[in-house]
């Protein structure tokens, strides 16, 4: 039956999907109304390992130019204790992958292309409609208050393979390197965002340099910058009559973490492996199935993220000390370490 699943969004869960279920032999057409955008704003993408396997099952991997993260160093502004994530220690090549979103996008949609995946305006007569565009009106929504500013850096000496997870007193600053520079994930008031997004170069980098101190060396340049407002959107149920929801359409999460897309990946990658067998791919014992499967990482990554984006802020000496043992005793502790790690990378259940 042609057209059987209909995907509605081509971003990169949505594509992702449409091409793992076209590898299951099932009939897919993926829907996206809005023309692709010449040019899209900087925005730094870590995938997890468990998201490279996702990817290299859809001959997505090697397309891509990623910069592997080797070690993740977590520390707090203005107080003692740090934690040190190695790839060792969870037992995987990298910790995690950085490229840009945009790069990953052009690399899904050649596949697609070369899996003669059309690209469609309508999803009518389709026996399920999966949701992959985005946020909608329909999901619960917790602001922040915040906005992240994001910006590409050069420093001396020049990034390697260590990603920086600074807690600082206005919100979390991840700094995550990309060929060569660091790609600064910073969360803050909107109103100091937008300041410091039109700031002078010398202005920005000196304010930088003051949240984050100089373990990951002096930053001697900044590039591209722009904003973004943070919250947290979730749908109450992921399935729907003849309906799923997956990635951003399901739940948003704040950036920290980076847990927002690779929870996405991992809702394509279990809606594919139960549709591969359904004759009705939009019978609700299928589509309750799958929501049963994705209840319990998506309720975890969504509590992590957001306790991790607010149990850092604000300058109180004394949650400041608290916080700094907690980091001091994951660090000395190899077991928790590790089970932290593999759970950032594979979520609840493992993957292939």
């Amino acid at each position: 039956m042609p057209g059987e699943i209909a995907v509605r969004g081509a971003g990169p869960v949505g594509c992702t999907l449409a091409l793992l279920l076209h590898a299951a032999g099932k009939s897919v057409r993926l829907v996206e109304r809005n023309a692709p955008q010449a040019k899209t704003p900087l925005r730094p993408i870590a995938l997890s390992h468990a998201s490279r396997l996702i990817l290299e099952r859809i001959g997505a991997w090697r397309g891509l130019d990623p910069t592997p993260i080797a070690t993740i160093h977590i520390s707090q502004q203005g107080a003692f204790g740090r934690t040190r994530l190695d790839a060792a220690d969870a037992g995987v090549p990298a910790l995690g992958y950085v490229v840009d979103y945009a790069s990953l996008l052009r690399c899904l949609v050649s596949r697609l292309e070369a899996s003669a995946i059309r690209i469609e305006a309508g999803a009518e007569g389709a026996l399920l409609v999966v949701h992959a565009e985005g946020t909608s009106g329909a999901l619960k929504e917790k602001s922040y208050a915040q906005e992240a500013l994001v910006a590409l850096v050069t420093t001396h000496p020049t990034a390697a393979h260590t990603a920086w997870e600074r807690f600082t007193p206005e919100g979390p600053l991840a700094l995550l390197p990309l060929g060569g520079r660091y790609c600064a994930v910073w969360g803050m008031h909107p109103e100091r965002a937008q300041v410091l997004c039109g700031a002078p170069d010398a202005e920005f980098l000196a304010a930088l340099a003051d949240a984050f101190g100089g373990r990951a060396g002096e930053f001697v340049a900044v590039g591209e910058r722009n904003c973004a407002p943070l919250s947290l959107r979730v749908r109450s149920s992921r399935v729907g009559v003849r309906e799923a929801f997956v990635g951003n359409a399901a739940q948003t999460l704040h950036p920290v973490a980076g847990q927002g897309l690779n929870l996405g990946l991992r809702d394509a990658w279990d809606l594919a492996q139960v549709l591969q067998d359904a004759q009705d791919p939009g019978e609700a014992r299928v589509l309750e199935r799958f929501a049963s499967m994705r209840r319990l990482d998506a309720m975890a990554s969504v509590r992590i993220t957001d306790f991790l984006a607010g149990a850092f802020l604000g300058a109180n000496p004394a949650a400041g000390l608290m916080r700094g043992f907690g980091l001091t005793a994951l660090d000395i502790c190899l077991p928790a370490r590790r089970f932290f790690a593999r759970r950032m990378i594979y979520g609840t259940s493992a993957l292939p």
